[in-house]
């Protein structure tokens, strides 16, 4: 059983910056491509970044490339998302997820195993 906690959300003003952490219990962490989503109020669950099991590569969906970064820290079972330059369409419920099963496409919610019980971020104009 892999357990994810996010970390990190609040209110922030527009234009100012957050950085959300995901800490994961799994053995075999460093091993297991990691992903970001968002869900903002009657919305669907929508992907804004992932990474792979190295750090090398990272994706990112249009919306965020240049202000969002995602990285990880193996050693510490940890993904990170900094935010930048948040506007109050950032305002959602993020969650970051593991796939460890299915090997497919990052981009989708479905490929992925294990989910956080999410963190909510709030910005305000």
């Amino acid at each position: 059983q892999v357990q994810l906690v996010e970390s990190g959300g609040g209110l922030v003003q527009a234009g100012g910056s957050l950085t959300l952490s995901c800490a994961a219990s799994a053995r075999g962490f460093s091993g297991y491509p990691m992903g970001w989503f968002r869900q903002a109020p009657g919305g669907e669950r929508d992907f804004l970044a992932a990474i792979d099991w190295s750090g090398s590569n990272a994706y990112y969906t249009d919306s965020v490339k240049g202000r969002f970064t995602v990285s990880r820290r193996n050693a510490k079972n940890v993904v990170d998302l900094q935010m930048n330059s948040l506007t109050p369409d950032d305002t959602a419920v993020y969650y970051c997820a593991a796939q460890i099963y299915s090997g497919s496409t990052l981009y989708f919610s479905r490929s992925y195993d294990y989910w956080g019980q999410g963190t909510q971020v709030t910005v305000s104009s």
